[in-house]
């Protein structure tokens, strides 16, 4: 009997990746090789989701644990980055793609599979991301999109399907979120929430308080960096992934976090997407205020661009690229000097800034100062405001009310 070809699926254990084992083995006749990427999810235990694959007869099933990796080669370069999708949303879903991504492709390799299978939409952004990061590591790799395909049209109809092939599942009618989390926050869609109207239930917040529930009086956080990478926590020095954990505690606690939007998706639609992402959020900014002392005006400016082209490119499923590779070299640059300490306020979900602090600040007292000690040279403003001025000064009189050729309201 001839041996069966192998199809490594990318495994959450969810509602669509659970269906999609049993799937592919009765309509693809392909052993399946089930891999979860643990990038920080809820639970801390995912050894049910390897069991869980295998009674459903994948020939190997494993949890591989990525947070460490996830934490130090991917979320670090989302802080440099300032990572905001539209301004808003860090990134938490698109940036554990590429990693998983990665990891398929070893595996592909290690166990000789020519295919590749995962869970996603035909209107979704993550299959963009998987398909576009995958060939860009190995285009040789065929893929498989069984929810692009199959005729399980709704979650209602996929449900049945597992019902009726035993293929148990986590969700249920009554509840029929779809939740994506990692280290960096939650994603929450689907159910009730895709009327842009209802206001979201409170069952689906697990990561940040209700503002009723936080702490009465504000808590102070101390953040340090070093190179542009967050170190220290109220002066305890900790690794990355531990300091994001405890950013999310601290933050989360104190109810700041909570993302409601409209998502311009890479297929060209908008959807309603919740998120709670208390660590990320605090993080960024206490980042983008040490960047604020640390880099002069120009590279600010430019790095202003440059982030939001970042997120773009990252969101767009583009991690391996030209384009997000060159930022990085950027970002790690202008982060050569972005060391010190951000100190902030968290209060019944609020975020203020209240201190600073670098060894390499560009703030200077003796310049900024309008007390005794000021070094300031005021006299040398009347010729630079003469020169500032006169590109608007000659088109005034040429071109502008000056010649009374141009109306100025």
């Amino acid at each position: 009997m001839a041996e069966k070809e192998k199809v490594v699926l990318a495994y959450s254990g969810g509602l669509d990746t659970s269906v999609i084992v049993k799937w592919l083995q009765i309509e693809k006749n392909l052993d399946v090789v089930a891999i979860c990427g643990n990038v920080g999810q809820d639970e801390k235990d995912l050894s049910w989701v390897e069991q869980k694959a295998l009674d459903m007869g994948a020939i190997y099933s494993k949890a591989v644990d990525m947070r460490q990796e996830y934490a130090e080669k991917y979320l670090t370069h989302a802080i440099k980055a300032n990572a905001k999708y539209q301004k808003v949303y860090p990134l938490l879903s698109a940036l554990s793609r590429p990693l998983i991504s990665k990891h398929i492709v070893d595996i592909c390799h290690e166990t000789g599979a020519k295919y590749v299978a995962h869970g996603c939409t035909g209107k979704g952004n993550d299959q963009v991301r998987f398909e576009t990061e995958i060939r860009a590591l190995d285009p040789s790799l065929e893929i498989i999109a069984p929810v692009r395909v199959w005729d399980l049209t709704t979650r209602e109809s996929e449900m049945d399907w597992a019902e009726a092939h035993d293929v148990p599942i986590p969700v249920t009618k009554k509840k029929p979120y779809s939740i994506d989390d990692n280290l960096w926050g939650r994603a929450i869609e689907c159910g009730v929430l895709e009327d842009t109207w209802n206001e979201p239930p409170s069952d689906i917040w697990t990561m940040t308080n209700n503002l009723e529930d936080c702490p009465a009086e504000p808590e102070t956080v101390v953040i340090s960096f070093e190179k542009g990478i967050p170190s220290a926590i109220n002066g305890e020095k900790m690794d990355i992934l531990s300091l994001i954990l405890e950013a999310n505690k601290i933050a989360g606690r104190n109810g700041f976090g909570r993302i409601d939007m409209v998502e311009n998706r890479v297929v060209g639609i908008k959807s309603r997407e919740c998120y709670e992402c208390p660590g990320a959020l605090l993080l960024i900014q206490a980042h983008e205020t040490m960047e604020q002392m640390c880099l002069d005006v120009n590279t600010q400016k430019t790095k202003r661009e440059l982030d939001e082209k970042w997120a773009d490119l990252v969101y767009d499923g583009l991690w391996f690229s030209q384009a997000k590779l060159a930022i990085d070299a950027y970002n790690d640059y202008t982060s050569q000097f972005v060391t010190g300490d951000v100190r902030i306020k968290l209060c019944k979900g609020g975020l203020f800034v209240d201190g600073m602090r670098s060894e390499y600040s560009l703030y200077d007292y003796n310049l900024a100062t309008y007390d005794e000690g000021d070094t300031f040279d005021h006299t040398a403003s009347r010729g630079f405001i003469a020169l500032h001025g006169l590109e608007s000064q000659t088109w005034s009189k040429v071109q502008g009310p000056k010649s009374g050729l141009t109306p100025v309201d």
